[in-house]
């Protein structure tokens, strides 16, 4: 079996989630603040210290892409393309919101994240023949102007209904059946959703490495990062 290794930088916390060793799964997250460049990679080493898994015997590295905060997905996506370069192995970014929606024990999804600047982060997610599909379409916008989802019943996910529950609720009204607002964006999601895709040969190579920031309303490669003021 594969060892794959996945890693979330973007909120103010700090998650891995690693598959291989003698536990199968191993996962930990860590509330930092903002010191997610002192303390992700002495973390990867423990944890793979503690499984007794080699950093030779990872087979792939997937991260959060974002959106989140802009400095925590430049560093987790940075140490990611490290690790991934210098073992030569593939790499996935995969979606903070997918992830946050795969917490989700139903079947519908309406996950926000708090983006500061009095904005949220959200999209919605439905669950089909065990994928996350995407119904609303991630965003970035003032809590009380967010998209509406189809119908009702879904499950309210993240830190975007703890910062503004009181524009949030009357903006969804009886859309939303009930809400779970200390979630965050998880490694152990993360890695469950890039799995099948790196078992399948989906992986990219590091340089091909994708942060999605959606106040630019683009997914930047590594190239036009550096390029961006």
């Amino acid at each position: 079996m594969p060892a794959y290794l996945a890693l979330d930088t973007s909120t103010e916390h700090l998650s891995l989630a690693l598959s291989g060793g003698a536990a199968g799964l191993t996962v930990r997250d860590w509330h930092v603040g903002q010191r997610h460049a002192e303390l992700t990679l002495q973390a990867i080493e423990q944890l793979l210290a503690d499984t007794g898994v080699q950093r030779s015997e990872i087979s792939g590295i997937a991260f959060g892409m974002g959106p989140g905060s802009f400095t925590g997905l430049r560093i987790g996506c940075g140490i990611a393309q490290g690790l991934a370069f210098g073992l030569n192995i593939p790499l996935l970014g995969v979606s903070t919101l997918q992830a946050l929606a795969a917490q989700c024990e139903g079947e519908q999804a309406y996950v926000c994240l708090d983006a500061r600047m009095n904005q949220v982060y959200c999209a919605a997610y439905r669950k089909q023949d065990g994928q996350w599909l995407e119904t609303v379409a991630a965003t970035v916008c003032d809590p009380d102007a967010v998209p509406l989802p189809e119908g009702e019943g879904w499950i309210g996910l993240g830190s975007g209904f703890a910062a503004y529950g009181s524009l949030l609720a009357p903006r969804l009204g009886n859309a939303i059946a009930s809400i779970v607002p200390d979630r965050f964006p998880h490694a152990r999601e993360i890695l469950a959703l890039a799995t099948p895709l790196f078992d399948a040969g989906k992986g990219l190579p590091a340089d091909q490495a994708e942060l999605l920031y959606l106040r630019d309303k683009v997914a930047l490669k590594t190239h036009e990062r550096v390029a961006k003021p």
